[in-house]
């Protein structure tokens, strides 16, 4: 398999840390892309019509984009352990997953409106909008944490790489200092092989 990636995208390291936990990692070939929201890569564009990172391209050729569909069809290969089946703790999992993915969705419109647009052009209203989005889904998993215990699926995956973004990209929201039980999840979770061997190089 192959995989269209960008060393720095938080859905490209969701879709890896399920690769190494299913013990496929190996089997994917990772692919340069330089996809942008305004400028986009033919390379990509040629397999997908998103054109957008993480696009896996199967054994067969055929292209499966969006981190949500991919982790799922790695899940599918890998002997179905990262989605629980049909129940509370499916569901449980998938809406998790949904909002650590809405999280995201809120910091990375944050960094494309102070680094793709001109600073003229920015809009404070809808940074701070995004910033109340990451804000109440902290709050959220914060209140869900001390549920989280040593669970393994794709909803603490998300989490644990929505958290693992801010970090990397938004150091001075200090999340962790105010989500002290999410914290302490986090911390452990982090440790996992498959977090470590997915950590982007120094930004």
């Amino acid at each position: 398999m192959k995989l269209f990636h960008s060393h720095f995208s938080p859905f490209v390291r969701k879709v890896m840390v399920c690769a190494h936990e299913l013990g496929l990692a190996d089997r994917i070939e990772l692919l340069p892309s330089a996809v942008h929201p305004m400028n986009r890569d033919g390379n990509v564009l040629a397999h997908h019509p998103l054109a957008q990172a993480p696009t896996l391209l199967d054994d067969a050729g055929e292209a499966v984009a969006d981190s949500r569909v991919i982790c799922e069809y790695l899940d599918a290969l890998g002997g179905d352990r990262l989605f629980p089946a049909a129940g509370p703790e499916r569901w449980r999992a998938l809406n998790e997953q949904s909002v650590a993915d809405g999280l995201l969705d809120a910091a990375l419109l944050i960094r494309y409106e102070l680094t793709a647009r001109p600073e003229a052009e920015r809009s404070a209203a809808w940074i701070a909008g995004q910033q109340a989005k990451i804000g109440s889904s902290l709050a959220w998993f914060e209140a869900r944490a001390e549920g989280f215990g040593e669970r393994l699926d794709i909803g603490t995956i998300a989490t644990a790489v929505a958290l693992a973004y801010l970090d990397l990209r938004f150091a001075d929201l200090a999340w962790s200092a105010q989500h002290p039980r999410l914290a302490a999840w986090y911390r452990a979770f982090a440790e996992r092989p498959s977090m470590q061997l997915s950590r982007p190089p120094a930004a």
